[in-house]
């Protein structure tokens, strides 16, 4: 490919193909749905997986394999300086705060405080996870760790 093909076809504002028009169109007569059958009409609307009789891909497939990906933990992840923005110096933190103040957002089973970022206060943590950084951070800043379980 050449650096002058890359944008070549592509148009902004393309005029719509009006169909039905006569034969001069260049799409009069069967307005370029050919002769006859289901796609010919109004109304036709493919199904999915339908391949006109042939048993269609997604049963010719065994089903196979197992996910664990349903039964794994959600983890919501908060970094040091996302709790330096939102919280002052002395505060006791625990997932439903951080939950409420919308730093852990969604539906999860486990908080994790990941070392990002700075921390200036002291600051009572309370989590089911921690990072190496960011537990040598928060008891660098004077604060203290606490571990859920």
């Amino acid at each position: 490919m050449m650096i002058h093909d890359v944008n070549e076809g592509i148009v902004g504002n393309r005029t719509r193909k009006r169909v039905g028009r006569g034969i001069g169109s260049g799409h009069g007569k069967t307005s370029g749905r050919g002769h006859k059958g289901a796609k010919s009409r109004s109304g036709y609307r493919r199904h999915f997986g339908e391949e006109g009789g042939q048993t269609p891909l997604f049963r010719r497939i065994a089903k196979r394999g197992f996910n664990n990906a349903a039964f794994q933990l959600r983890i919501a992840e908060v970094n040091l300086d996302a709790l330096d923005t939102a919280f002052e110096d002395g505060a006791s933190i625990t997932p439903e705060v951080l939950a409420e103040k919308g730093l852990a957002k969604g539906r999860f089973d486990v908080v994790k405080i990941l070392g990002n970022g700075e921390l200036s206060k002291k600051l009572t943590v309370s989590a089911h996870r921690f990072s190496r950084s960011a537990e040598e951070k928060i008891t660098q800043a004077g604060g203290s760790v606490q571990r859920l379980s």
